[in-house]
C-alpha cells in the first residue's frame, strides 16, 4: 500500500473523507477520554430531544460537544507523537502535553456552559 499522492480532485477528497472516518472510529474505539465525551454527546443529543430544545440551542450544544471531540483528538494526536519522539518521561514533553489537556479542559468548561445555559432553565 503506497502513499503517492492521488491529484484527482474527487477520488482525493474521498480518499481524505476515508481516512478521517478511519481516524474517528480509532479514537472512539481506543480512547477512553473520546469514549466518555462522545457518550456525554448522545446524552446530551437524547437530552435535546426529550426537553424539545430549540434551533439555536441546538446549534450550540452541537458547536459545544463538536469543540471539545475535535480537541480532545488534537491532544490526544499531540500525546501520540510525544510519546513516539520521546517514549520515556521528559520534562518539556510533559510540559507539552499538558498545555493540549489545558486546552481540552477550555473547552470542556465552554461546553459545560452552554450546557447549563440551557439545561438549567428547564428546571427552574
Amino acid at each position: 500500500m503506497g502513499f503517492e499522492k492521488d491529484n484527482s480532485f474527487i477520488s482525493g477528497r474521498l480518499k481524505s473523507v476515508g481516512f478521517a472516518v478511519k481516524g474517528a472510529f480509532k479514537l472512539i474505539t481506543t480512547e477512553h477520554s473520546v469514549m466518555v465525551q462522545s457518550s456525554l454527546a448522545v446524552l446530551m443529543i437524547m437530552a435535546g430531544f426529550y426537553f424539545e430544545i430549540d434551533r439555536y440551542e441546538w446549534m450550540m450544544q452541537i458547536l459545544a460537544f463538536g469543540l471539545v471531540l475535535g480537541i480532545e483528538s488534537l491532544n490526544t494526536a499531540v500525546e501520540k507523537v510525544a510519546d513516539f519522539i520521546h517514549p520515556e518521561y521528559h520534562e518539556k514533553i510533559g510540559f507539552i502535553k499538558d498545555i493540549a489537556a489545558g486546552a481540552v479542559m477550555f473547552a470542556a468548561l465552554a461546553a459545560l456552559a452552554v450546557g447549563l445555559l440551557i439545561y438549567v432553565p428547564k428546571f427552574c
